[in-house]
């Protein structure tokens, strides 16, 4: 198999950010480890409470595997996808982080190298990836029916409030390559409203030329059921609602309905701040690592 070298001199932090990913998470670490051999500076699961074997089958795959609330508990602990990325910046040291959803399905070990090549331009800071989203239930595969939070929620409110990012095929793409030095100057959202946070900032802060996008192909992987996309959708639209100059919430109650009945319940938008920020921060400092 064919595989793109990495930019170089960059050096590339892979990060796997798992809950309850057993079924995943061990091949993705084997894959990345066998087809970028040499090429990725550290490869590393970032393990948020799981329940199940997660950790130890990343860690006996190969990865480096850190529960995210063991990272410097210090300054507390999160549920959510975002404070796993957050804290993966204290236990890294590349110049560029790659984030990979560790429930993929159907996926190349390409998406790496492909993630990281914009990154060659200098005027580059975050790179998005894009793809065809299969929706998969009940032994049916539709295509492109993935992504429901994008096409109900993420890309109509682009569209009314920030149509400079309309052409962002995927902007709640869990695959995606940032800049360290970019990344620890943004505050992130503990849960799902860290991809659209990281886009509005960067857009921001550097312009929407400074956003790059990489074909990977065509990606599945798990599927949520409808009230879960409800928390996940209220979690962006908050990050969203704040960076275009609202108020949102800590928590927000999202009243949902199981059987006719009003079923409230909270939800966080917790956010952290950026890493530059912390009185003690160095955003080089990690633990020792080898290279995959």
């Amino acid at each position: 198999m064919y595989v793109s070298q990495i930019v170089e001199p960059l050096r590339v932090s892979v990060v796997l950010p798992a809950r309850n990913e057993e079924a995943t998470v061990a091949a993705m670490v084997t894959r990345l480890r066998t087809d970028l051999a040499g090429q990725l500076h550290e490869l590393v699961v970032m393990d948020s409470d799981s329940t199940d074997a997660t950790a130890r089958v990343a860690a006996e795959a190969g990865a480096r595997v850190h529960a995210v609330a063991d990272v410097r508990p210090d300054l507390g602990s999160h549920p959510g996808k975002g404070e796993a990325l957050w804290k993966s910046q204290f236990v890294t040291s590349g110049d560029v982080l790659v984030f990979l959803d560790a429930d993929l399905v159907e996926w190349s070990t390409e998406f790496v190298p492909r993630l990281v090549a914009p990154l060659a331009d200098p005027s580059i800071q975050l790179v998005k990836g894009w793809y065809g989203r299969d929706y998969a239930a009940d032994g049916n595969v539709e295509t492109d029916g993935g992504g429901r939070v994008t096409e109900l929620m993420a890309r109509p409110w682009l569209a009314v409030h920030r149509p400079s990012l309309a052409g962002i095929a995927q902007p709640l793409a869990g695959e995606w390559a940032i800049r360290r030095d970019a990344f620890a100057a943004l505050a992130v959202p503990c849960g799902y409203g860290v991809e659209i946070a990281t886009l509005l900032d960067i857009e921001a802060r550097y312009g929407a030329d400074a956003i790059g996008q990489a074909w990977l192909g065509r990606r599945t992987h798990r599927h949520q059921s409808l009230r879960q996309l409800g928390v996940m959708a209220t979690q962006v639209l908050a990050a969203a609602t704040r960076r275009a100059g609202g108020v949102a919430e800590d928590p927000i109650t999202l009243t949902q309905f199981a059987g006719g009945r009003p079923a409230p319940r909270p939800v966080p938008t917790t956010e952290r701040p950026p890493l530059r920020e912390l009185p003690d921060h160095d955003t080089t400092a990690a633990t020792t690592r080898e290279a995959c």
